[in-house]
């Protein structure tokens, strides 16, 4: 099993004593940001759902990256956002762990695509939790945190039967850099497009690819990612979802040689890493 750089304790000494505005890799699209005193995560996935929902089967999710912190530590995170339904983005075990911790001083604020609003409130329904569903192109503001929702592709955009959309990814601003983490996404142009509009300075991408043959359904690779930063302006790029199930994973070289090739900054992390978001330069106008 993959050890993480940080976990427990020191991960959450190196998040409280931190001094400037960061964020940290927590696994899979996991990842915690800190903004002054503010806290936010997005798709944290901190249990073994999955592991205990496929033993046995002929596609185990065996984690490969030991989980790097007990959510229940992590009554400090004010937001929690959401990018799709998928339980490696949407667990029900690591929100209400979250959403109960014994150190929350605060409300929890849940927001996940509209579509999983419903699904939200049921498995929080008993927890003190402000639930905020939103589409592509919506803003919210919560805890420090500016947040606008843009479309994913996964594999294709899709919509509920209220017309609400079923796949994420979001623009966070933290200290004057636009960060976008794209959800589970392939290429599409409306994606392009109005991720290109959003102006990133920073592109949490995947790069665990599309290949349905082998469960694998619905994401860039190595290559389009870096690509992907390229073309919509960002001037860094962090790789994301692999190193968690050995049928679902990849590794980051493709991704970080075609980056340099494009003239994108590369910075792979290993989980429980911090990276200082002011490092990152503006993005190209």
């Amino acid at each position: 099993m993959i050890a993480p750089l940080q976990k427990d304790s020191a991960l959450l000494a190196d998040i409280h004593f931190a001094t400037e505005p960061a964020l940290w890799w927590l696994g899979q699209s996991g990842f915690l940001f800190r903004n002054d005193s503010h806290f936010a995560l997005i798709d944290p996935y901190l249990s073994d759902s999955l592991t205990e929902k496929y033993a046995g089967t002929k596609r185990p999710h065996v984690r490969l990256t030991e989980r790097c912190v007990d959510p229940a530590r992590l009554g400090f995170v004010t937001v929690v956002l959401s990018t799709h339904g998928h339980t490696d983005h949407f667990d029900r075990t690591t929100l209400r762990a979250i959403a109960g911790a014994e150190n929350r001083t605060e409300r929890l604020h849940l927001i996940p695509p509209a579509a999983n609003l419903d699904r939200a409130r049921a498995m929080l329904s008993d927890l003190d939790v402000t639930f905020t569903g939103v589409d592509s192109g919506q803003w919210s503001c919560a805890a420090g945190f500016s947040i606008m929702a843009l479309p994913a592709a996964h594999p294709e955009l899709a919509r509920d039967g209220e017309g609400h959309e079923l796949f994420l990814g979001y623009i966070i601003e933290v200290a004057g850099r636009k960060i976008y983490h794209s959800g589970d996404t392939l290429w599409h142009d409306t994606v392009v497009r109005q991720a290109t509009a959003a102006g990133p300075d920073i592109a949490l991408l995947p790069i665990n690819g599309n290949d349905p043959s082998r469960g694998v359904a619905g994401n860039l690779d190595g290559d389009e990612a870096a690509r992907l930063a390229a073309t919509i302006g960002a001037r860094v790029a962090i790789p994301q979802h692999f190193d968690m199930f050995a049928f679902n994973t990849a590794t980051p070289e493709s991704f970080e040689k075609r980056c340099t090739e494009l003239g994108v900054v590369s910075r792979t992390l290993r989980c429980g890493e911090r990276w200082d978001i002011a490092k990152a330069p503006a993005a190209r106008s």
